[in-house]
This record gives C-alpha cells, sequence and structure tokens, in this order.
C-alpha cells in the first residue's frame, strides 16, 4: 500500500461522493461531456468548496449543485468513484463506506439501478475494501424516488450495497416526515441511516432513533437532550461524526467548540469521518489531526474511536478482525502528520 499518513486515518464511514470530486477529477468529467468549467483553479475551487462565508447547511449543500451535474453519464460516474477510491487508497485508509444519492445523478438514458450498478462495478475495481450506501433525499416531490432508491438497495443488498440513507436539508424538512420511506426500508431488509441534529436539534435525533436508524449522521446535537443521550446510549448507536463539516456549516465556530470530549465523556460511540473531502476541502488524516491535537487525547481514547468505527462499520468479518488486532494489540499511537 502506497500510504502517505499512519493511523489511526484508517477507516472513513461517512463520505459522499459527490462532495469528494477532486478538482482534477472534476476537469476530466467535465472534458468528457462537454461541460463549461473554470479555467482559473481558484475559480473552479470556489465552485466546489466552501472557502468562506457558508451562512448554514442549506448554503453548504449549494456546493454540490456542480459536482452532480458532472455525473450524469455512465463513463461519468465510474470514473469518479473509482478515482476517489484510489485516493482513499493511497492516502492508507483500510476499508470506506461511500454514499450518493442515485435519484440525483440519473439523466433520462440512466436509471437509478444502472448508476447504481456503475459506482458498484468501480468499487470492485479497486484494492479498497468498500460498502456503497444510498442516499434518499428530503424533499416535498421526490417521495417515489426514494422508495425507488430503497428498492435498488434491496437489490444490490447482497452485492456491495450495506445500508439505505437519508440525506439533505433537515431543517427544512423533518424526519418524521420520511416514515414511509423509513418502513420500505426495514422491509427491504437493509440497515437505515439518517443524518440527524445537524441542522436541526435533538428532536431530529429522536425521530431518527425511533425510526430505526442503526447509525447517526453527525448527531452532535444530540446533546441537547439527555433522554436522547440516553437512548443512543442504551441502543448502542454509532454517530458519524465530521467535525469540519460542523464547523462550515456554522454549527460550531472553532474546533476547540466541538463537543468530541462531551459525547464521549456522555457514554456515546462516535466515530471520525470526512463527510465531503472537496466541498470541506479535508482529508481523513485532517480530521483525526484537529481531534487529537485539539483534545489531547489519549492512547485509549483512539483506540476507544477505533474500535467503535469498526464495530458500528459493515466492513466483511475478515477486514473487522484485522483492523481490530491492530487497534487492540498496539500500546501506542504514534500518527504521523
Amino acid at each position: 500500500m502506497n500510504s502517505i499518513n499512519s493511523y489511526p486515518a484508517w477507516i472513513d464511514l461517512h463520505l459522499h461522493i459527490d462532495g469528494s470530486i477532486s478538482m482534477k477529477t472534476a476537469r476530466k468529467l467535465a472534458g468528457m461531456q462537454g461541460i463549461a468549467i473554470p479555467s482559473s483553479p481558484g475559480e473552479l475551487q470556489r465552485r466546489m468548496s466552501v472557502i468562506a462565508g457558508c451562512a448554514s447547511l442549506i448554503d453548504y449543500l449549494e456546493r454540490f449543485k456542480f459536482p452532480c451535474s458532472l455525473l450524469h453519464i455512465r463513463e461519468a460516474l465510474y470514473l469518479c468513484t473509482y478515482e476517489l477510491l484510489e485516493e482513499l487508497y493511497d492516502q492508507g485508509l483500510r476499508y470506506a463506506e461511500i454514499r450518493f444519492a442515485p435519484q440525483k445523478s440519473r439523466a433520462e438514458q440512466l436509471t437509478q439501478y444502472e448508476a447504481t450498478e456503475i459506482v458498484l462495478r468501480a468499487m470492485h475495481d479497486v484494492a479498497l475494501p468498500c460498502g456503497l450506501i444510498l442516499s434518499m433525499m428530503r424533499g416535498d416531490d421526490n417521495h417515489d424516488q426514494n422508495l425507488e432508491t430503497v428498492e435498488v438497495a434491496r437489490q444490490f443488498a447482497k452485492q456491495g450495497v450495506v445500508a439505505v440513507d437519508l440525506a439533505g436539508a433537515e431543517s427544512l424538512y423533518p424526519t418524521h416526515t420520511f416514515s414511509e420511506e423509513f418502513a420500505a426500508v426495514h422491509r427491504a431488509g437493509v440497515p437505515l441511516i439518517i443524518h440527524a441534529g445537524e441542522a436541526a436539534g435533538a428532536d431530529s435525533v429522536r425521530e431518527a432513533i425511533e425510526a430505526g436508524a442503526v447509525r447517526i449522521g453527525h448527531g452532535v446535537r444530540s446533546l441537547e437532550d439527555p433522554e436522547v443521550v440516553r437512548m443512543l446510549v442504551e441502543r448502542g448507536i454509532t454517530l458519524e461524526l465530521c467535525p469540519t463539516s460542523n464547523l462550515n456549516t456554522g454549527i460550531y465556530r472553532t474546533y476547540a467548540d466541538y463537543p468530541l470530549r462531551r459525547l464521549m465523556d456522555a457514554g456515546l460511540r462516535v466515530c471520525i469521518n470526512t463527510d465531503n473531502m472537496t466541498v470541506s476541502s479535508t482529508t481523513l488524516q485532517q480530521e483525526w489531526r484537529h481531534m487529537i491535537q485539539t483534545f489531547h487525547l489519549t492512547d485509549d481514547e483512539i483506540r476507544r474511536i477505533l474500535c467503535d468505527t469498526v464495530n458500528a462499520s459493515f466492513a466483511p468479518a475478515d477486514v473487522k478482525s484485522e483492523c481490530l488486532a491492530v487497534f487492540i494489540n498496539n500500546k501506542r499511537w504514534q500518527p504521523i502528520w
């Protein structure tokens, strides 16, 4: 493995494909489809990344419009997935769960089924073990598309799709309004993940728990309600933390404000992730560095997070065993940044 970092930056469980397309790959995708793209690296970065002045999650989500416009043909979907996973492999990751909304990548000639099939093909062509999470989207006019996403997930559940997610603007479209979609996910026998407790408060996390989510995307605002914290602890639900993303969307001002220590002290299970490498201009290595340096994490605390990450993942048993053996037996973490 051509690793450019040392552990603990090994596993990312919350990473959106469209928010992690590199600018180099974006130029390739635009070129193959005849799509106009800024020639200036700085201008392209402003279209794809949060530089400054992001006011909210809704503002943050605006950065997805351009990369999503590049993912409407087979060749583009394959190339962006393949190059993203190659990049993660070169960064030294041992496992990743990537996610995308096939309803956002479809065109007249490409169904959700076909879009998912292409992404899975790219996953199978790289050395990095990974799973695919299909995202339903919050909205008021895409109910049928969400149900189609669930059906596609059911069809590919034994071929690389590991879960169904609900993503999007949670402050505009409350979690409880998607009960029919959640019921469909459970009937399909696929694990459910829900973005909650990010733009909306602890009530959205409660609704996600009651909906049967096995993991919560973000979930940092769970701390606003001790009862929600208790429910998460009792049910062993892991929070997929994405620190830089939460700073980008204005939930917290600095890394020192981030509630990692409070979440861990409350007994919650957490994992550290990137969310969107390009939109947030980050890597898993950088996320770990910020958390270790800001909170002076001990070796035991690092080991605790890593073990919770592995146990919360949908990784194959052999990948889990390999990672846990290293994490448990390593006596001291000496990450090389």
